[in-house]
């Protein structure tokens, strides 16, 4: 396949990988968490206070074990989706503390907006998988509120859900919540029901809380995103290739943390990182070199025979405007046409990650399926040609009243939902609604027909209880 973004070459990333193996044997990663280093030093790496170094060994024998592909299961199997190889997942934005209004202000967000965006992924032709941490609620305590999360997740989407890495503690309560969803905590060891992102702390560490998750995670192997988030020439290097070795020493040696644990755990090779704008010192999301990087995960990903992650629909805009649509049109293609299996941020982020917007989210989800169809393979059997049809038309002829058209005028072709296709005389005739506005309009009309989805009683009941018990806990 032609593709004008820069493709590397084998010895490229030979060149990538042997200098992040001498990163991980000289430099080392460290690890805040001491059941790691513990972890680490049982299998037999160097472990020098909270700095581990591992050998190239180790890091190709952890390699093996983590599978190329998996499948994560839904409430309703219908909702099963798969990563790895071919197949791809759009999920919504994470963790963003306000809420921009469509008239431009930002707002605190609320748990009301949280569960308004599970209605919209539940109700969503194009949005795979519901999120976690889609936005940062203010209105509950920050203590427990992965809790709250979590159960909106299970109960107002039957789609599969991500998990809680914000600390061991969350993990162990989504681990927990997952299992009585599933009938027992033992129906989901090795069943992959959630992913969670686990993020490394660049340059070259992890936190106590990201290392603890990872590893309570990998016990029941539930698989979990190992990403990056450096900001070039300020948390990592300045150059694209030095920037992905850093980083990629730093997955490898997550993804050598959780198969020690679990062999075989599923694990996706992450990352979003992207420059920094030199004027400001700011991340920028919208720039072209997130792409860059986009491209290369992916590349470095099938490297190691691993699922990749990046963003998907990411803009530094502060409004679902051109400059929104321009970069996260950029960035969601690129990660679809680069072979990227879980899509984060496909939908509602703004303003470098701080704030959702519905409007955007409403948006961002046609444009997933405009890529989607985008890339959907071409049929090419005799069928689809029907050469027949052709010649019976012939020079000069039309095809608009042919069987086939009304048989495939309603499926054949992408029918987007809120862009506008009409002339500007039925367009001010309807209102001159901007895209916007009728965004905001689509996002009434779903979450009044949406449908809370069933679950059986007596599982809402003990995830209930379970919150109850576990908030009591908490507060003390």
């Amino acid at each position: 396949m032609y593709s004008r973004i820069h493709e590397f070459k084998k010895e490229e990333l030979d060149r990538i990988h042997k200098a992040s193996m001498d990163l991980l044997a000289t430099t080392g990663v460290n690890f805040n968490e001491p059941e790691a280093l513990e972890i680490f030093k049982e299998a037999g790496a160097t472990v020098e206070g909270k700095n581990v170094r591992l050998t190239e060994e180790m890091v190709k024998k952890a390699l093996s074990t983590a599978p190329e592909s998996f499948t994560i299961h839904s409430r309703n199997p219908e909702h099963d989706v798969k990563v790895g190889l071919n197949d791809y997942v759009y999920a919504p934005g994470y963790g963003a503390p306000f809420v921009t209004e469509i008239d431009g202000t930002q707002r605190e967000a609320t748990m009301e907006d949280y569960d308004k965006f599970c209605k919209l992924v539940h109700t969503s032709k194009y949005i795979d998988m519901n999120g976690f941490m889609m936005v940062e609620p203010s209105d509950v305590d920050s203590a427990s509120v992965h809790l709250d999360l979590l159960r909106s997740s299970i109960l107002l989407s039957d789609k599969a859900f991500m998990g809680s890495p914000l600390s061991r503690e969350a993990a162990v309560d989504a681990l927990e919540m997952a299992g009585i969803a599933w009938g027992g905590k033992e129906n989901i060891r090795n069943h992959p029901v959630t992913i969670s992102l686990i993020n490394s702390l660049s340059p070259l560490q992890f936190s106590d809380e990201m290392a603890g998750s990872l590893i309570e995670f990998a016990r029941y192997g539930q698989p979990c995103v190992i990403a990056a988030l450096a900001m070039a020439g300020s948390s990592g290097p300045v150059t694209v290739a030095g920037l992905l070795t850093m980083q990629n020493a730093e997955i490898l040696a997550g993804i050598t943390l959780a198969q020690l644990v679990n062999p075989g755990t599923p694990i996706v090779y992450g990352c979003t990182s992207s420059a920094m704008d030199m004027r400001s010192g700011a991340l920028a999301i919208g720039a072209p070199e997130l792409s860059l990087f986009v491209s290369a995960t992916a590349q470095l990903a099938h490297y190691y025979n691993l699922p990749s992650r990046s963003g998907g629909g990411l803009t530094d805009s502060l409004l679902p405007d051109a400059q929104a649509g321009m970069e996260s049109a950029l960035a969601l293609s690129t990660a679809v046409n680069s072979g990227i299996n879980f899509i984060l941020h496909s939908a509602g982020i703004l303003g470098s990650y701080i704030s959702m917007s519905f409007e955007k989210f409403m948006i961002d989800e046609e444009l997933c399926g405009m890529v989607r169809k985008l890339v959907k393979p071409v049929d090419v059997s005799d069928e689809a040609i029907d050469l027949a049809m052709i010649k019976k038309v012939g020079i000069g002829g039309q095809y608009l009243t042919e069987p086939k058209t009304f048989k495939l005028c309603r499926t054949e072709f992408f029918l987007p939902g809120i862009s506008n296709r009409s002339n500007f005389e039925s367009w001010q005739a309807a209102g001159s609604l901007s895209i916007d506005k009728k965004a905001a309009k689509a996002v009434e009309d779903r979450v009044a027909k949406y449908v809370q989805p069933e679950i059986d009683p007596n599982v809402a009941e003990a995830l209930n209880a379970y919150v109850a018990k576990r908030k009591s806990e908490i507060a003390g």
